[in-house]
């Protein structure tokens, strides 16, 4: 297992980052550091969170998953072995959301006490304020860069035309830029990425970080056809539950049969064979669920790359 560097930063992570939407909803805290500390006892380094997570569970208000790592990061004494990703800008409330300067300078502080630590090494636009111009968000980030708060500064459900004009106004100021984006993308929910965001990211030499990497879940091959849809996600996977979800989910088990893999492991290398991709992000409720690690042992050759293409074809 080779570390791989986001983009243009000097950041370097294996190829799989760790998912923390689920602390503090699915996985409490007991369960969640026993999630970190398998997945960082394998050797990986990479962890995702955000401002906003879990807001959407009752009685929680944000920032539980970041404040479960940080007790972690406290508690294992390791964070200086790896590279924490957090956002900013998504709707917590009606009255807590956004991207002006004042809003994100008060967000880095509140993340940065919850992280326990005095620095973030991604800092994402989670969600774009259309409401204001592209400036607005880069001119915070360039001060919390300039003040050893923030490391690098990425992208995520923004535009293409947004984020290259995003590049092209740091270019312009002297200012930080996006060196990474994080597009929702798996071997189900292809086009937009590969027709929208692909062509940008190689062009302008951006790491890429998927979420959504497992469709909700959809490609684990948990889920089965004619059997009603259950959980926290049904709603998220009902959408894939149809012809060319079926035809994907019968080709990941083909696949996984003939690696002594499981579906989800194919799907996960999938992503990390595609050359644009650094790392996909996946997230587990529970540590022995981690198994899905062993996808960056897992060797596509052509042949089966071609195989699931063909089957998610759009």
């Amino acid at each position: 297992m080779e570390k791989r560097r986001i983009g243009k930063s000097d950041l370097e992570v294996y190829p799989f980052s760790l998912g923390g939407n689920v602390f503090g909803w699915t996985a409490d805290e007991k369960a969640s550091f026993e999630i970190l500390d398998t997945y960082v006892d394998a050797g990986f380094n990479f962890i995702d969170t955000a401002n906003i997570y879990s807001a959407w569970v009752p009685g929680n208000k944000g920032g539980e998953s970041e404040t479960i790592i940080g007790n972690w990061l406290k508690k294992s004494g390791k964070r200086d072995n790896l590279i924490i990703a957090t956002k900013v800008g998504a709707e917590i409330s009606p009255d807590n959301k956004g991207l002006k300067k004042s809003y994100i300078l008060k967000q880095v502080e509140d993340s940065l006490r919850r992280l326990q630590t005095d620095h973030i090494d991604l800092y994402f636009t989670h969600y774009d304020d259309m409401t204001l111009p592209v400036e607005e968000p880069l001119e915070a980030y360039a001060q919390l860069v300039k003040e050893g708060k923030v490391r690098y500064i990425g992208a995520s459900n923004m535009s293409a035309f947004r984020i290259e004009e995003s590049i092209d106004k740091s270019r312009e100021n002297g200012w930080p830029e996006y060196v990474c984006i994080q597009p929702e993308y798996n071997l189900y929910d292809r086009m937009k990425y590969e027709v929208e965001y692909e062509p940008m990211a190689e062009e302008y030499g951006l790491g890429v970080v998927t979420y959504y990497s497992l469709a909700s879940g959809f490609l684990t091959g948990k889920y089965r056809f004619n059997e009603p849809v259950g959980g926290n996600r049904s709603d998220a996977v009902k959408g894939y539950i149809n012809s060319r979800g079926r035809h994907i989910i019968e080709t990941l088990i083909e696949v996984a049969d003939l690696l002594d893999a499981t579906p989800a492991q194919v799907a996960l290398a999938w992503l990390i064979a595609r050359p644009s991709v650094t790392a996909p992000i996946a997230s587990v409720s529970k540590a022995s669920q981690l198994d899905i690690l062993k996808a960056v042992d897992i060797k596509l050759d052509s042949e089966i790359v071609s195989r699931l293409n063909n089957a998610a074809k759009y």
